[in-house]
């Protein structure tokens, strides 16, 4: 070995050990980024509608809900902090979890402006392999919105814990929620303020999916919304697309939680994002 060849080596070494001696931010947000999605790919399911829209289902059957949606190979769940605390006991195997800490109601006077009920500190305490926010760009607060968003992006590089940022364009200045053009600046925002997965929703045009991947420096992850019954464009063809088009994955909450098989949703998305993976 060359003389300058293991100097190299000792150098990375060094790097590697400085990053422990340092906190293990490093090597902390790198396994946590690893339980969520092993290889590069992520399913994840959001159950934190019970605060923006109402219960979900009875606490048993969202017990139910949990445990088959992990068995049938959803990478993460996402909830609330106290409903992340009340599922001591339901098994999660593989299935990581992340914390939301994002919350509006339906009731106030506005939807749209998301405030924090959480901070990093609850997600570390409670175990999180992630935490999670929500933006709607163009609503009245989205400067409060993307304070807060800053506020726990600088957390989150402190304590090593992968962040989440669910970035929608939603308000009176929005003309059209799918615009690809928008929705390509709102992901870029949520990279450039430290979100190491984004989630939005798909654009009109399915084509233009692949514009969004190629302006995003963070992993994209593709919502469901809710079911249409007039549309016949079914989740695992927008699985196949999202993924042909380069996305990492979806995130998909309430055609998953509320079909009468959750599992088998989850198993049939599982097969589009995870095809070389062994079924769970």
């Amino acid at each position: 070995m060359s003389t300058s060849t293991a100097q190299t080596r000792a150098n990375l070494g060094r790097r590697d050990v400085d990053a422990e001696q340092t906190g293990g931010v490093g090597f902390g947000k790198r396994r946590r980024m690893e339980r969520l999605g092993a290889d590069g790919r992520f399913l994840f399911v959001p159950m934190d509608h019970s605060v923006s829209d109402g219960p979900i289902a009875t606490v048993r059957q969202f017990r139910r809900i949990v445990a088959d949606v992990a068995d049938a190979g959803a990478d993460a769940i996402i909830v609330h902090k106290g409903r992340a605390a009340s599922l001591a006991g339901v098994p999660l195997g593989r299935c990581a979890l992340i914390v939301h800490l994002s919350a509006s109601t339906g009731h106030g006077p506005d939807a749209n402006a998301k405030v924090l009920v959480g901070t990093v500190e609850d997600g570390v305490r409670l175990g999180a392999d992630a935490v999670s926010i929500h933006v709607n760009f163009g609503s009245a607060t989205e400067a409060e919105q993307l304070r807060d968003f800053g506020t726990v992006a600088t957390a989150c590089a402190r304590f090593g814990m992968p962040l989440m940022a669910m970035v929608y364009a939603r308000g009176p200045k929005i003309a059209d929620p799918f615009d690809p053009d928008v929705l390509a600046h709102i992901t870029n925002v949520a990279v450039d303020l430290g979100a190491d997965i984004v989630k939005t929703s798909p654009p009109h045009a399915i084509d233009n999916l692949s514009m969004l991947v190629q302006h995003c420096a963070a992993h994209l992850l593709i919502s469901g919304g809710p079911r249409n019954e007039d549309d016949d464009y079914g989740l695992v063809q927008l699985a196949q697309d999202a993924i042909a088009a380069g996305a990492a994955g979806l995130a998909i909450g309430r055609r998953v939680w509320a079909d009468p098989d959750p599992a088998g949703v989850v198993r049939a998305l599982a097969g589009v994002v995870h095809p070389a993976s062994t079924p769970r």
